[in-house]
């Protein structure tokens, strides 16, 4: 498990491409027979992904999170974002196909994850939190969200936004987590951009081809600094920063959020004069 600390806004400003990089961007997830996991000091959260090919990975406790199982004192979401896969929790059995989530509460002891053919394997990224109390194994699956209509084509960011786990959805104790898809000839997320103190947020960009490139935007608002992207690797976002990007294409992100408060329209918005 990769350690990552908390960074002063201040700190940030003094950094380089490569330092922001090694402090931000979570640049290999997903491996073919492996789980890679990363351990940020922002709200203890652990972002990952895991790749089965021939035999089921379990999801373990480590030295790291001084546990005996990973959700001794956790609670993780999952978003397959692979070919169709299963997760076993304690004995019972989930399928999860593209994009379905699946969330996990505190005290469940055994997490296996397989692929169901080793010619799309699944991939299964996680984002896991601290939790206080036990919620119920809960699945959704993404064909029966239909999702909030959201910007316009004229603005480059017509997309659709799907809550998973939140408030009106899924519960849990403090992990909040879904996904927007933009749609053909929209590239901008989460513009306006915002800031949000009472948690932090990761982001992994998906869908995007090969050739193309996801410039994400950080720092503070009159600070910012930028961040280019690959498909399917992630970036970590301070409660103080800015989180939004722009594509050489459109894409899928799945967001995910931890901290003092679930509400989703928690935030302080950003307006464009303020963004230097």
């Amino acid at each position: 498990m990769e350690m990552r600390y908390s960074t002063h806004p201040e700190h940030t400003k003094t950094m380089g491409t490569d330092e922001l990089r090694k402090h931000y961007l979570v640049e290999e997830l997903f491996v073919p027979g492996e789980i890679k996991l990363v351990y940020s000091m922002e709200d203890r959260t652990i972002i990952g992904g895991i790749t089965p090919i021939d035999a089921p990975i379990a999801l373990e406790g480590s030295d790291q999170i001084k546990a005996e199982y990973f959700l001794e004192r956790r609670e993780v979401g999952i978003i397959n974002v692979g070919g169709n896969g299963k997760v076993v929790v304690d004995g019972e059995e989930f399928n999860m196909e593209n994009k379905d989530c699946l969330y996990v509460g505190l005290g469940k002891k055994e997490l296996l994850f397989s692929s169901e053919s080793n010619s799309e394997l699944a991939k299964f990224y996680i984002f896991s939190a601290p939790a206080h109390k036990e919620y119920p194994i809960q699945q959704v699956s993404f064909k029966d969200i239909e999702g909030n209509k959201l910007g316009s084509q004229e603005n480059a960011n017509d997309r659709v936004i799907r809550r998973m786990i939140h408030n009106d959805g899924i519960q849990s104790c403090q992990v909040v987590m879904g996904m927007t898809q933009l749609n053909s000839g929209s590239v901008w997320n989460s513009m306006p951009t915002h800031t949000h103190d009472r948690r932090m947020e990761a982001y992994l960009y998906i869908d995007l081809d090969e050739n193309s490139r996801m410039f994400h935007f950080m720092g503070e608002p009159t600070h910012t600094r930028h961040l280019v992207m690959k498909n399917e690797q992630a970036v970590i976002s301070p409660p103080w920063s800015i989180h939004c990007g722009c594509a050489t294409s459109n894409y899928t992100f799945v967001w995910a959020m931890a901290g003092e408060n679930k509400t989703y329209t928690d935030m302080d918005q950003v307006t464009m004069d303020q963004i230097k």
